[in-house]
């Protein structure tokens, strides 16, 4: 018995004919903290992104920044995160008793992981978030990069804030090799996943996003919450500290494959931006 996936999860493993292959993986999925290994890693983060709703019901998914050490866990089944989020960012005062999802990731050493849960505390720089769900995923997609440490600046400043994307930052989502995708569920709450290919991946207009579902691990986590819910949040963040953060709604499709792209499935998810803020140290 499946007990670790949630029915839109199954669906999107089936139509992708996948189903024993994530079947093996589901004890991962399972209700559960961290590892002692798990702990470990997150311990010495540098980079790591969360994805909530602000005081409005928005969904966004933002940049979690620090020194190593910064994101502590208090023991398996919680993690405390002391990063404050910059007053520019939409989830700045973001409010607490609600789902969160939260991703780790070392782009040097191409290892991440993500952690499911619900947000305690948010007061004075501080997140506490009690753990639902921890597993780590493959390194698949993730590039080699070096990105700044430390905390985000108190002053960051917000360049934009519209309803759609201007040519800068249509510019810097063409050049990304990778971004976060964070989706929602009714009963399993909020995740924060990695997306990542060759530069130009990315199919960007000022309303809408395209990418194409590459092969991976089989679980169909975001796909199986975007199948339940297309309520979504797109983050892109440049190494110079210019961050793009977008709110929307995704759909997944099925059937269109690229020929120039080998490792495309001929799923993809279309994306329609309904907010954008963007933001620079």
């Amino acid at each position: 018995m499946t007990t670790g996936f949630h029915p839109g999860e199954l669906v999107v493993q089936q139509r992708a004919g996948a189903l024993d292959a994530a079947a093996r993986l589901e004890p991962m999925v399972r209700p559960g903290g961290l590892t002692p290994g798990a702990a470990t890693f997150v311990s010495g983060a540098t980079f790591g992104a969360l994805t909530a709703r602000d005081r409005a019901g928005r969904l966004w998914t933002a940049p979690l920044l620090g020194q190593p050490g910064f994101v502590t866990p208090e023991s398996s089944s919680t993690l405390r995160i002391r990063s404050g989020i910059a007053d520019t960012d939409p989830l700045f005062d973001l409010p607490s008793g609600q789902a969160v999802g939260v991703i780790v990731i070392d782009y040097a050493a191409r290892r991440r992981l993500r952690v499911n849960g619900h947000l305690d505390r948010s007061a004075e720089g501080e997140l506490l978030v009690s753990i639902a769900q921890a597993y780590g995923n493959c390194p698949q997609y993730i590039p080699r990069a070096q990105w700044r440490s430390g905390l985000p600046a108190p002053h960051r400043r917000r360049v934009h804030d519209g309803d759609s994307l201007r040519d800068s930052d249509i510019d810097q989502i063409r050049r990304a090799a990778t971004f976060i995708l964070g989706t929602t569920h009714p009963t399993a709450g909020n995740d924060a996943s990695h997306r990542g290919g060759p530069p130009g991946f990315v199919t960007v207009s000022p309303r809408r996003v395209r990418w194409p579902d590459y092969p991976g691990n089989n679980m169909f986590n975001s796909l199986g919450n975007l199948a339940v819910d297309p309520t979504a949040a797109l983050m892109f963040a440049a190494t110079s500290g210019r961050v793009v953060q977008i709110s929307g709604e995704a759909t997944v499709t099925w059937g269109q494959p690229a020929a120039e792209e080998p490792d495309d499935t001929g799923r993809g998810v279309e994306f329609r931006i309904d907010r954008v803020v963007v933001t620079t140290a």
